[in-house]
């Protein structure tokens, strides 16, 4: 009886993981999808919010109370950062699946990466929020999300390549809403 219920809690845990993971948005099929669907994220922003360096120098330079507001305050803007780069992340693997499906190897080549990435990002945005809230509890220990901006990063750079695999025309604008 203890061994189903067990197998029972990790199912659900497992599901309740994958949805998180894939998002709630709806179908994406072309840029035009994506147009009102993102929201933008300014990456060097965030790389100062999350950089160690940063945070050394306001550590150093600031008495430990104001400090810790300061750093509360950075930490929540972060992670309104990776929360919105979770999100454009689930859009792009709504893109990605659509891209897959292509009767084009390149272009299914290509959702398929953009597929693979958009959900390792989602995976990390995940375990980057609970370290950012752990940062905002403890805003004295040292808990960084900087390889999160990275995996952003390569993300729009893929679905950047793959707009232009299918529309070369109309490409140049994915950066400004991403």
């Amino acid at each position: 009886m203890i061994l189903t219920f067990v197998l029972v809690l990790i199912s659900l845990m497992a599901l309740l993981l994958m949805y998180a993971i894939r998002g709630r948005t709806s179908t994406v099929a072309e840029l035009g999808d994506l147009v009102g669907r993102t929201r933008p994220v300014d990456i060097d922003a965030f790389r100062n919010l999350i950089d160690p360096a940063e945070e050394d120098f306001l550590r150093e330079n600031l008495p430990a109370g104001e400090f810790r507001v300061i750093q509360r305050e950075r930490l929540r803007a972060a992670v309104e950062y990776v929360s919105c780069a979770a999100h454009n992340a689930a859009v792009l693997l709504r893109l990605g699946e659509a891209a897959r499906r292509s009767s084009d190897p390149k272009i299914a080549r290509a959702g398929r990466q953009l597929l693979d990435s958009a959900l390792r990002l989602r995976l990390y945005a995940l375990l980057s929020m609970i370290r950012l809230y752990l940062g905002i509890a403890f805003p004295g220990a040292h808990l960084s999300a900087g390889r999160l901006a990275d995996n952003y990063q390569r993300l729009s750079s893929l679905a950047c390549h793959l707009v232009f695999m299918q529309h070369p025309d109309r490409a140049s604008r994915l950066p400004a809403i991403l």
